[in-house]
């Protein structure tokens, strides 16, 4: 996700970076089902487009942590685009908006969970923004737990500590509901499968929080020795046993104890784009030598799907699409309407919650968000 980060930051003069649905008014309504959906919005200067009635949850990305484990908004921006996604409710008044804390690259996290008063000074602080900004509660985006990340800190103890502060600021977050006439406050994370979900007592953490947002994507990317679907919903029959997927991910947390209905399946509205790759199987799980960061989706349909020597290919098994030039040898790893449609399938299959997705700036006409919408509101 190091590619992604890099382009909320320049969105945001320094802001680092990732949807969704509960039980109760905030869910979208289906004919058998309820399903959330929730959008990552970057802070910037202005607020980009948002159709309020479509989106069940807008996540606000990213609060940070100081070296004083108190959490604070970065940038003066981050205030007037709280308020204006708060006057969102005007449109949809169940919308929740909820503060996302952390994002790629961010760090104190390891240490602002250390000790009793480091979890009580960072749930204080967090929830002072709750009430502060009139939010609908908060998401915790601690890239990873006990897990190396670009200059962060992290201890084995990571995932003891993790949880820990998560029912700190449960604790916190319902004793403002308490005193708000017994309103419910919101709890939620980001999170991956694989190694980083090592650091994740999963079993525990998911009776403190109301879902859990799962990124599945960024399955391939530089650190990766080959191209592939970057977050593809079923393992492709080219790619090396173990890859990655959003099933084997699904699976993962479900197996641990996550209930059905608290997993949100992670939805990528942005490409990666792979350089110098070999000429073979149409650039799929080959080498390359250059990783060429990502680029949204509204540059994909504009100037990339079946334009400028790009060919659009499906994988039928994995129900994903890329684009491969073959005079360029580059390919992009994105996801389509056809591949979306496929994971809203998938999570109407499963029982799960919903899907969040990263993020609305890369889908500025809400082409792919319409198609989500769409797909999850279907009657059976």
């Amino acid at each position: 996700m190091d590619a992604l980060r890099k382009y909320v930051a320049r969105l945001t003069t320094g802001l680092a970076l990732a949807a969704v649905l509960v039980h109760g008014p905030v869910c979208a309504k289906d004919a058998a089902h309820d399903y959330r959906i929730i959008g990552y919005v970057a802070d910037g200067p202005t607020l980009p487009k948002i159709s309020a009635e479509k989106l069940d949850v807008v996540n606000f990305a990213f609060a940070q942590v100081n070296p004083a484990h108190e959490v604070f908004l970065p940038h003066e921006t981050a205030v007037r685009s709280l308020s204006g996604l708060v006057a969102l409710r005007k449109t949809n008044p169940d919308l929740k908006v909820l503060l996302s804390i952390g994002g790629w690259g961010a760090g104190n996290f390891s240490e602002a969970a250390l000790t009793d008063a480091s979890r009580a000074r960072f749930a204080d602080t967090a929830v002072a923004l709750v009430r502060k900004h009139d939010l609908d509660g908060l998401d915790i985006d601690w890239e990873y737990p006990a897990h190396p990340g670009p200059g962060i800190s992290h201890r084995p103890e990571d995932k003891q500590n993790f949880t820990l502060l998560l029912q700190a600021i449960r604790a916190k977050l319902d004793a403002l509901g308490t005193s708000q006439s017994g309103r419910r406050y919101l709890l939620t994370i980001a999170a991956a499968d694989g190694e980083a979900a090592r650091g994740l007592e999963i079993a525990r953490i998911s009776e403190v929080l109301d879902w859990i947002n799962l990124m599945t994507y960024d399955f391939y990317g530089s650190l990766t020795p080959t191209t592939g679907h970057h977050a593809s919903l079923y393992r492709s029959a080219s790619a090396a046993p173990g890859s990655r997927t959003t099933e084997q991910a699904v699976d993962e947390f479900l197996k641990a104890g996550t209930p059905p209905r608290k997993l949100n399946v992670g939805l990528a509205f942005y490409g990666r784009v792979f350089g110098k790759v070999t000429d073979a199987q149409q650039g799929l799980h080959q080498p390359f030598a250059s990783e060429g960061g990502f680029v949204t989706w509204q540059e994909i349909a504009r100037d990339h799907l079946n334009k400028g020597g790009f060919v659009r290919l499906w994988d039928e098994q994995a129900q994903a699409a890329w684009l491969w030039n073959e005079k360029d040898r580059r390919l992009i790893s994105y996801e389509d309407p056809q591949a979306l449609r496929a994971k809203a399938d998938f999570v109407r299959e499963r029982g799960l919650g919903g899907v969040m997705y990263w993020e609305q700036r890369t889908d500025p006409d809400e082409q792919l968000l319409d198609v989500v919408h769409a797909a999850l509101h279907k009657t059976p």
